[in-house]
């Protein structure tokens, strides 16, 4: 693994590259299909049957021969969904199908109800001109022995419905991570707390967990510990001794009081890089810990400010979470026009900005007052990058927005 000295600031490519470069796998297991939702899969799904199983009605209607659609039509049978027919089509004849129904061999078309008229004396007529086949053939989806699901594949509800129909009622997944969350800052007290006047609630702690869950991981959070080498160190050992992932918020800058890089550091915890030319989360802290020959625990260090640790999150932690699991996490991304111009300063980093959806495919700045303005991210559709180097993205620019 590369690492870096302190002082130097990497690019946030570079810091990406690190970063997932790091990830190791975690084993598997079996889980019910019903537990299944947001796991990734950690084998491919190969299709026992074909789907359709037979060739199968698209719809209600009279199975017959496209032949005879001139033609008076005699009914031969009736034919319900989970029954086999008990006839073959034969010239000017027909069999009243349900949706979802076998064909009966010799028809190769289903007219629909509505295109057909009673003769009386169990005949009817096609009163159309023509007709689509209105059959789903047999495989036409899916045939025995395809691979339908692949391996790093997260499932959702409509993957759900796929491995019901190929009888994959306990697919093999990925382990998720258990990720530690410990949030620094002598000035923090829990949500349920009344704040004194110097101090703060704590949303960072929380704010995590619902990120870790929403990478398909498994979140502790550990609470707050006190600006004191005894309290963040108590608490990491315990955080690195029971996780694969630990997340440290606050304390990473270069203030008296930022005590968790050396608190790394007296862990044998290696630092792999320390400043990310990104904004919000430059002073961002990344490292491994291989203590006593376990496997390697992975530490985050994360500013404390509540934009700063979301965003950083976003862009770093979970797609490596995701990638410990096998899936290569891509983020929904839109392009639309800027409505109106966005200038910087400085433009040394990267620089992430809250942004909401206008009208006519528009996007635009909202009001934003920095790191702690936390309640501009819950108002936003989206995250838009500056890049380094970029002072200005002109109005009417076509500009890629990451969706939160």
């Amino acid at each position: 693994m590369k690492n870096f000295a302190k002082s130097t600031i990497l690019k946030f490519d570079d810091a990406f590259e690190i970063v997932m470069d790091s990830a190791r796998r975690l084993g598997t297991e079996r889980v019910e299909i019903d537990r299944a939702l947001n796991r990734v899969l950690a084998e491919d799904v190969i299709s026992d049957i074909d789907i359709p199983p037979f060739n199968k009605s698209a719809m209600d209607g009279f199975a017959c021969r496209r032949a005879d659609l001139a033609n008076e039509l005699t009914i031969i049978e009736t034919i319900p969904a989970g029954s086999l027919p008990e006839k073959t089509i034969g010239p000017n004849q027909c069999a009243k199908i349900m949706t979802g129904a076998v064909v009966p061999e010799g028809a190769d078309c289903v007219i629909m109800v509505e295109y057909t008229e009673s003769m009386g004396d169990n005949k009817i007529r096609f009163t159309s001109k023509d007709t689509e086949d209105n059959i789903r053939l047999k495989g036409e989806d899916i045939k025995k022995g395809d691979v339908v699901l692949r391996a790093g594949c997260k499932i959702s509800a409509q993957h759900i419905a796929v491995l019901a129909s190929l009888g994959c009622t306990k697919p093999l997944v990925a382990l998720q991570p258990r990720v530690g969350i410990i949030a620094t800052g002598g000035e923090l007290v829990e949500p349920d707390q009344k704040p004194a006047a110097c101090q703060i609630r704590n949303s960072n702690g929380l704010q995590l967990a619902a990120q870790v869950a929403s990478a398909a991981a498994i979140a502790t959070n550990y609470g707050i510990a006190a600006d004191t080498q005894v309290a963040i160190d108590g608490m990491l050992k315990k955080a690195i001794a029971e996780n694969d992932v630990v997340i440290l918020s606050g304390g990473v800058s270069m203030g008296d009081y930022d005590l968790v890089r050396g608190i790394l550091r007296k862990n044998n915890v290696r630092l792999l890089f320390e400043k990310v030319a990104v904004k919000p989360g430059r002073p961002t802290v990344f490292g491994v810990s291989n203590e006593g020959g376990r496997n390697p625990v992975f530490c985050f260090g994360l500013p404390g400010n509540p934009v700063s640790t979301f965003i950083v999150f976003e862009l770093l932690v979970k797609p490596f979470l995701f990638k410990m699991m096998g899936h290569n996490f891509k983020p929904n991304v839109t392009h639309r026009q800027l409505e109106r111009t966005i200038t910087r300063k400085k433009t040394e980093r990267d620089s992430w900005l809250p942004v909401v959806f206008a009208g006519n495919d528009k996007v635009a700045s909202i009001e934003y007052h920095g790191s702690a303005h936390i309640n501009a991210l819950s108002e936003a559709d989206g995250l838009l990058c500056i890049p380094a180097g970029v002072a200005e993205i002109k109005e009417g620019t076509t500009v890629a927005v990451r969706q939160i």
